[in-house]
C-alpha cells in the first residue's frame, strides 16, 4: 500500500482556494503575482507543523499533567541570554 506524500513532497497540482479580496491583495502586494503559490504552500506547511506540534504537547501533558510555566519562563531566560535568570534557573 502506497504512502501518500509528506508536506512539501510529490507533484505540484492546482487547488481552488476561496480568499477574500483584501486578503488576495494583501498576498499579492507582498509576494507579487507568481509568488503567491510558493508563499502559500509555506504557509500551510508551517501551520502542519504547528498543529502536528500541538497535537505533541497535548499527548505529553495528557501523559505527564500539564506543562510547569515556572519551569518554561526559566528556560526561555535562557534561551534569551538572561543571565540573572539563567543562574536561578541553573
Amino acid at each position: 500500500m502506497a504512502t501518500s506524500p509528506a508536506p512539501g513532497e510529490g507533484p505540484v497540482r492546482p487547488v481552488s482556494v476561496s480568499l477574500h479580496e483584501g486578503t488576495i491583495a494583501a498576498l499579492k502586494a507582498h509576494t507579487g503575482k507568481r509568488g503567491m503559490s510558493a508563499y502559500v504552500e509555506a504557509l500551510i506547511q508551517r501551520q502542519l507543523e504547528r498543529d502536528r506540534l500541538r497535537e505533541l504537547i497535548e499527548d505529553a501533558e495528557g501523559e505527564h499533567g500539564p506543562v510547569d510555566q515556572v519551569a518554561v519562563e526559566s528556560k526561555r531566560a535562557i534561551l534569551r541570554g538572561d543571565t540573572a535568570s539563567s543562574a536561578d534557573a541553573a
